[in-house]
């Protein structure tokens, strides 16, 4: 089956969504073994989430970078992911979404979240021919996600690692097994007509 060209792709239950971060280690360790983030997590700075294990695998370089070096999956639930985007606007102008540029940048300013649509990746870290959604949260939606959607975190980094060891090796067959199994997230034409820039 072809894929759209926006669709959020992410591991789910009837009650919550998994979504990925990285971050150094002295915030990532304390978060999965306490299942909540410490007082070094800065809830007023914007928070960038992802359902896509791929799109997090690029952005950190398999749990590589400087500061990113812990990859984190967290659970949340689906009624405090859906309130996010209920209540996102997207990051860029969209001519014919957008009544004009003034009106975008006063939803921008005044929503709690926004929508970036990003290229896929596969298992190269190379760009697909369709996007996955990055949700950033900021003011109430970053300090909701912290103190009361989070079901679950747990440390994704030793799986980060196994899988880019047998993608060096070039056994891409069981780098695919090991994946999350991401599906379509149910998100209707209410929580995302005014995100499909």
């Amino acid at each position: 089956m072809e894929e759209p060209l926006r669709r959020i792709r992410a591991l789910h239950t009837a009650s919550t969504i998994t979504v990925y971060q990285a971050y150094r280690p002295e915030i990532g360790r304390p978060a999965a073994r306490k299942g909540r983030f410490p007082a070094a997590w800065k809830p007023d700075r914007m928070t960038w989430i992802k359902p896509s294990f791929m799109w997090m695998m690029y952005r950190s370089g398999w749990g590589a970078k400087e500061d990113q070096e812990t990859v984190l999956a967290v659970e949340i639930t689906r009624d405090g992911f859906d309130w996010a985007l209920r209540n996102a606007c997207l990051s860029s102008y969209v001519r014919g979404l957008h009544p004009d540029r003034a009106a975008w940048q006063r939803d921008l300013k005044r929503s709690p979240a926004r929508v970036q649509w990003d290229p896929e990746r596969d298992l190269h870290l190379r760009p697909l021919p369709y996007r996955s959604l990055q949700l950033g949260l900021s003011s109430e939606a970053s300090s909701r996600y912290a103190n009361e959607w989070i079901v679950s975190i747990r440390d994704a980094t030793p799986l980060a690692h196994q899988i880019r060891t047998f993608v060096s090796s070039g056994d891409l067959d069981t780098a695919t097994r090991l994946l999350p199994q991401e599906q379509h997230y149910p998100a209707g034409d209410e929580l995302l007509a005014h995100l499909r820039g």
